[in-house]
């Protein structure tokens, strides 16, 4: 019996009509540990966000335009493939003609959520105590119970304590008591603790409770805190079992509590005691934690340094030896993640890296496996994006390399989306520049010869957290501040179904020049392959950026190559005249 037939037997069972499988675990991160990714389970799909909705004869799955090709390779017959926000949820659900019920897991999905996917009044919405999923999932594999650790002041700059001053003086101006705070990557980020509960972000799950007075009730699993932690923190934080956290959320009454709807599941929500007032606003650790200190973005520029070093080599490699060798999506990811673990205090990917050959490259996430598996080699472009973990940072790094002779169609889109990259880095900001403004001007040379890609031109990216991190980026809908300190890539992007993808992404940061300009530094050192340029397409301000830009790169990386890479390097950083 199929796993979709067994959970409608138990859809019977209970009385539910229906059931919704978010990607997302109880921690609402973008990824979810092997043991806790029920979405896979039951449809296959790999790729990090989307939402199953399992009647009892029809099964849909909803992804974005980044995963539509992808879930159509890797998920079976059994679901109709619906692409967001073309078909909704909502869209389904509105040719609903009679009462239905709808289970769902309450620790799953927040409120917010639940309003965007339900708003049929014929829809009743049933939490449903233990998971589904769960209950036919049987063989989970088991996850290492690895212990926190404390970050040094030498990589993150500013004291615990300072970090919960800053949040006391927001939660006083918004005549807050508390602050329920469940997003891992906030508490990582304001005990200065990291551990490894997350495969690609040195994450610490758990949740905390803030007090007016800044002092912290951290519910979280006991048996990861080591003494040092408990030593370092025990000023400002008591340490309790996380399954104790709904109890003291039930005993707080007649008090103003902050809550994130966004982060913060219907579980805990409706579990707050009546009597309270909520105040629905952002976690003000996500704006504080956008903003990165001086040792921050010092720290970012060596780990950058690292990843640009490993990322040349490597390409170089690839360069050198694509004709003499068999060299394959997989084999070619393998070796750079060997050239990046020579690098000084390299930990892991910071996401899964797609190595993307041909028309593979047109899957926006696309993960390379034994089936889909290609050769590089013969005359097309391998498009690689990979990002790392270091103790000085995060990175995240896209370059598209030409692979024998590519075709004119690919140089003059492949200069466009380099336009759009530059026009990204020379942006003239200021004090109230949205992330909107700025992906408005990048998608401008495509859309001139009418094209145009599925994703943002950029997200922001954590301080050795997570590479996905908000609430900064670069997208259509996005009306944050770009301030000074904030880190984000530049990755504009074209796809070519059956045929190839091309994009091009630097880490950059924004930097404050004077009281009334700001500028984007770029952090990656790269170069970018100057055989996928067209010349003619680019004008003397574009050509002036990409040659600064290589000999600042030539300058950085030389130190670090052997005399065979030496001479490489100086070709490819040579001067476009």
């Amino acid at each position: 019996m199929s796993k979709v037939s067994q959970l409608r037997n138990i859809l019977h069972k209970e009385n539910c009509d229906a059931y919704l499988i978010p990607k997302n675990d109880e921690y609402f991160g973008e990824y979810v540990s092997k043991n806790k990714d029920r979405l896979k389970f039951i449809t296959g799909f790999t790729g990090s966000t989307g939402l199953a909705l399992i009647f009892k004869n029809k099964s849909y799955l909803f992804v974005d335009g980044r995963y539509t090709l992808q879930a159509k390779n890797e998920v079976n017959k059994d679901f109709k493939i619906c692409e967001l926000p073309k078909i909704k949820p909502q869209q389904i659900l509105k040719r609903v003609n009679k009462k239905i019920t709808i289970g769902f897991d309450p620790k799953l999905f927040t409120s917010n959520s639940l309003k965007n996917i339900i708003t049929n009044n014929l829809i009743n919405l049933r939490p449903v105590k233990n998971n589904l999923i769960d209950k036919i999932w049987k063989n989970k594999s088991k996850v290492k119970n690895n212990k926190f650790y404390l970050l040094e002041e030498k990589y993150h700059g500013e004291n615990y304590l300072y970090k919960i001053n800053k949040v006391k003086k927001i939660l006083k101006s918004k005549n807050v008591h508390y602050l329920i705070c469940t997003a891992v990557e906030n508490i990582s980020w304001l005990l200065n603790i990291r551990g490894s509960d997350s495969m690609s972000s040195p994450l610490t799950y758990g949740k905390i409770l803030f007090n007016k007075n800044g002092k912290i009730m951290f519910f979280t699993n006991m048996s990861k805190l080591t003494p040092q932690i408990k030593k370092f923190l025990k000023k400002n934080v008591i340490f309790l079992k996380e399954e104790l956290f709904i109890n003291h959320l039930r005993k707080i009454k007649r008090s103003r509590i902050l809550i994130d709807k966004k982060t913060c599941s219907f579980y805990y929500e409706k579990n707050i005691h009546s009597s309270n007032n909520l105040i629905n606003l952002d976690d003000p650790i996500y704006s504080l934690k956008a903003i990165k200190n001086k040792t921050e973005i010092n720290n970012a520029k060596i780990a950058h340094l690292f990843d640009g070093i490993a990322l040349t080599k490597f390409i170089f490699w690839l360069k050198n030896n694509y004709k003499k060798k068999k060299i394959t999506e997989i084999s070619a990811q393998k070796k750079l993640e060997d050239f990046k673990k020579r690098q000084k205090e390299y930990l892991y990917p910071s996401f899964n890296t797609i190595s993307a050959f041909g028309a593979n490259g047109a899957i926006v996430h696309y993960r390379a496996n034994n089936k889909s598996n290609k050769q590089i080699k013969g005359n097309n472009l391998y498009l690689l994006d990979s990002g790392s973990q270091y103790f000085y940072g995060t990175t995240d790094v896209t370059r598209t390399i030409a692979i024998g002779k590519i075709s004119n169609f690919q140089k003059k889109i492949y200069s466009n989306v380099l336009k759009a990259h530059i026009a990204v880095a020379l942006y003239k900001l200021n004090k109230t520049t949205l992330g909107r403004h700025i992906d408005k001007v990048a998608r401008t040379p495509l859309l001139k010869s009418g094209y145009n890609y599925s994703h943002g031109t950029g997200h922001g990216v954590g301080y050795f957290l997570n590479v996905h991190e908000g609430p900064q980026a670069l997208s259509p809908l996005n009306n944050y501040k770009i301030l000074p300190g904030m880190i984000l890539s530049n990755e504009p992007g074209f796809y070519k179904k059956n045929n190839f993808g091309i994009r091009i992404e630097n880490l950059i940061y924004c930097k404050k020049i004077n009281n009334n300009y700001l500028k984007f530094t770029n952090l990656t050192m790269v170069p970018i392959d100057k055989e996928c340029i067209n010349k003619k397409f680019l004008n003397k301000k574009e050509i002036n950026w990409i040659n600064n830009y290589h000999q600042r790169i030539f300058y950085m990386l030389k130190p670090f190559m052997n005399n065979f890479e030496l001479r490489i390097l100086t070709n490819a950083c040579s001067v476009i005249a």
